[in-house]
């Protein structure tokens, strides 16, 4: 089997609790004057061997032997599921954990350690039904460590499942630490909710959730652009105008989300050299490819065609794109001599498919890319992480 620094980490502990059994199996055979079993002795120094030659498979294999003579402490069985767990071997974990449960002489921290593993592996297998009624039971103890951990993981079931409200009713009964610990993710639960109390024209509903939500994460961005979304429907044009400024000193790689629904709302308060001023500072200090062909079409406007011509080739020289160098390519189709159009749009062709063909947005956590904006990335489920690209092949 090929070295795994996961497995590796997990094995270690293990044969640890297994030399600490043996061990103390030792000395009460020494205090009644009685050799220790070999088999065990034999077991343990095997599986220590394959540890060190780098053969997870077999080393795990004779510790369960190991296990399955001597050793009574729970670590051990504890470490052996988990490792199966992230084997992927869910059903020996579940085994595992059945086993002890049925022990009669389990104290209560043990029993509830143990169920506490259980859950993880009904979760890991997809038993969702399963882990959360008995995480529902683990946090009804008083143990606090168990108890916060049942009720992180309980959160984390009912995102799985988009279970938004439950998940901020969980989260309700944390201490301070540990929300502020998955404040993002909170925040993100209320936006869902908000997002749905939109597309069921429940606006003010929305706006309740967005309040919540800055409650937990006052710069996130996705709260602003919905507070905008929720005042554009409402034609309240200045609110939205300032949620959208906003964006820029929460994360500048989002001022291209807020060029078009800017465009709108400025248009709608009659502001049209606001938007421009609005267009020039964020070229200078959030720069973009989305900024400047909003401005390169406002330039167009009031200078004409070569003007805006003139300042997007300006404009790549500093910061090239594709998706610049084919706004540019459009102009010439437009407005170029027909003996070149055929031409350009043959080569418009290409650099077009060329864009369609690049993500627009990538997880700065996985480095998952695709075309459309996933608040929680489709890959590694981190939330928030998901932004538009820069550079040559983006923005």
């Amino acid at each position: 089997m090929p070295f795994n620094t996961d497995n590796y980490l997990l094995i270690v502990p293990l044969f640890i609790a297994v030399g600490i059994g043996w061990w103390l199996g030792r000395r009460q055979a020494t205090a009644v004057k009685s050799r220790p079993s070999p088999s065990l002795s034999k077991e343990y120094f095997t599986g220590l061997d394959y540890l060190l030659n780098e053969k997870m498979d077999e080393a795990i294999e004779s510790f369960i032997r190991a296990l399955e003579i001597n050793s009574d402490t729970i670590p051990a069985h504890l470490s052996l599921a988990k490792l199966f767990r992230r084997k992927g071997d869910v059903d020996r974990a579940i085994q595992i954990h059945q086993n002890l449960l049925a022990r009669p002489d389990l104290n209560r921290s043990d029993f509830m350690r143990i169920q506490m593993a259980l859950a993880r592996d009904y979760y890991a297998v997809g038993l969702l039904d399963r882990a959360e009624n008995l995480l529902q039971e683990i946090i009804k103890s008083p143990s606090k460590g168990v108890k916060e951990k049942a009720q992180l993981l309980l959160i984390k079931l009912y995102e799985k499942e988009g279970e938004w409200q439950n998940a901020l009713d969980v989260a309700e009964q944390l201490g301070q630490e540990a929300r502020r610990n998955i404040a993002t993710e909170l925040a993100h639960y209320c936006c869902e909710l908000a997002e749905l109390a939109i597309s069921a024209r429940q606006n003010k509903k929305a706006g309740n959730y967005l309040k919540k939500a800055l409650q937990f994460e006052a710069g996130n961005v996705r709260i602003s652009l919905l507070q905008a979304r929720i005042a554009m429907e409402n034609e309240q044009w200045k609110s939205a105008i300032k949620h959208l400024k906003s964006v820029s000193k929460q994360d500048r790689l989002f001022v291209s989300e807020t060029v078009q629904p800017l465009k709108q709302c400025f248009q709608q308060a009659g502001s049209q050299k606001d938007y421009i001023e609005y267009l020039r500072t964020s070229l200078a200090q959030s720069p973009s490819t989305s900024v400047m062909i909003a401005l390169a079409d406002e330039v167009k406007g009031e200078r004409g065609v070569y003007a805006a011509g003139s300042f997007i080739t300006e404009e790549l020289k500093r910061r090239p794109s594709v998706k610049g160098f084919n706004s540019l390519i459009d102009l010439h189709i437009e407005y170029g001599s027909e003996t070149a159009k055929d031409s350009l749009k043959v080569l418009r062709g290409l650099t077009g498919q060329l864009e369609l063909s690049k993500p627009v947005y990538r997880c700065n956590s996985c480095g998952f890319s695709g075309r459309t904006l996933s608040w929680q990335c489709p890959s590694c489920k981190s939330w928030g992480t998901t932004k538009p690209i820069q550079g040559l092949e983006g923005e």
